[in-house]
């Protein structure tokens, strides 16, 4: 015979916990006149066949016919009436979860109005808070038959949605500011990502109580990383180790460069980039155009002498790394030849 339950309850604080069912295997066996006690920060939600019923807040409940409508409907049709009845039972948690992380594993880039060819990459981390507003939907939508939705089953999730309005307001804004003005906005920014994020947490039944930047500056991360991660080419990093030295002498205190050579640094490769990809930015005459064109167009064999403007190095630099066999070349009389594809694995050791 199947056990009734007179009492059903779930005593925890459910710190990274979501939601819970009760029985977690199963349903649960209940009649007309069990108690359902429901804790501060809980509701609980009634479920028959993938169907999200009635549900209780916070209190202790005697189950009625009149408190449970839709059930009592549900039942009435199924089964005459009779008790017990079944369903399954959802504790959802109700509290405001804060101070939840979000970054960019990868910079974005911003098109940058007014400043050299207008890309920059920018990088931001910070925080953001969410609260289950309408228990019902989530169970529905999202928990589906788990007996237990923990929070970390749900933050990549939000991290998405974020992040892409994070990209499309840092495009709009691009557009009409440059990164300098971009910068200073970070707290407009942050409302406005509330704002466009709403909607997609709201369609879970979840309210984003808050989104804040915590720090939002140009990337920092080398031509090396940019390269691993599939964004640049080999003509476009070669020109961005020039950038390297800049961004490290930004970084020291001592050497006079301060926030505005950081800034300078993250636009620098910022500008580099835009260059290199095809329909960003004015085909406008800027110092670092012909640079750029010279570096998409390195021939498949080079000469030492023209490897040596790719690498923006000295020839004898380039002589001295064949004959430590660290750059593979082909030597034809008196002269080297050197491959593209070996210099891109020079470049990548």
């Amino acid at each position: 015979m199947a056990r009734i339950f007179d009492v059903v309850e779930y005593p925890n604080e459910m710190a990274d916990e979501l939601v819970h069912r009760f029985p977690e295997q199963g349903v649960a066996d209940l009649r007309i006149g069990s108690q359902i006690i429901v804790r501060e920060s809980q509701r609980v939600v009634f479920v028959r066949d993938g169907q999200a019923l009635d549900s209780f807040g916070p209190g202790r409940h005697t189950i009625v016919t009149a408190n449970i409508p839709l059930i009592t409907e549900f039942i009435g049709k199924a089964f005459n009436d009779r008790t017990p009845f079944t369903a399954e039972v959802y504790f959802v948690s109700t509290k405001e979860f804060p101070d939840r992380k979000w970054g960019t594993a990868q910079p974005i880039m911003v098109k940058n109005s007014g400043v050299g060819l207008g890309v920059a990459l920018l990088q931001g981390y910070g925080t953001y808070s969410f609260q289950i507003s309408d228990p019902q939907q989530f169970v529905t939508q999202i928990v589906g038959a788990k007996s237990s939705y923990q929070l970390s089953e749900i933050e990549g999730r939000f991290r998405t949605v974020l992040l892409s309005k994070l990209q499309d307001l840092l495009s709009e804004t691009g557009a009409k500011k440059n990164v300098f003005e971009i910068l200073a906005l970070t707290e407009e920014i942050g409302a406005g990502i509330r704002a466009k994020a709403q909607d997609d947490f709201s369609a879970i039944g979840i309210t984003l109580k808050s989104f804040y930047i915590g720090s939002l500056k140009p990337s920092e991360k080398s031509a090396e990383e940019l390269r691993s991660m599939g964004m640049l080419d080999m003509a476009t990093y070669a020109q961005l180790q020039a950038s390297d030295p800049m961004r490290d002498a930004a970084k020291n205190p001592g050497g006079g460069a301060g926030f505005t050579a950081g800034i300078g640094a993250g636009l620098g490769i910022g500008n580099v980039l835009s260059q290199s990809l095809a329909g960003i930015g004015q085909n406008q005459p800027t110092a670092g155009t012909a640079g750029a064109a010279a570096a998409a167009s390195i021939p498949s064999v080079m000469t030492t002498a023209e490897a040596a403007n790719v690498l923006k190095v000295a020839e004898a630099d380039v002589l001295a790394a064949i004959t430590a066999g660290q750059l593979k070349a082909k030597k034809i009389g008196e002269s080297y030849r050197i491959s593209k594809e070996a210099l891109e694995n020079f470049l990548k050791e």
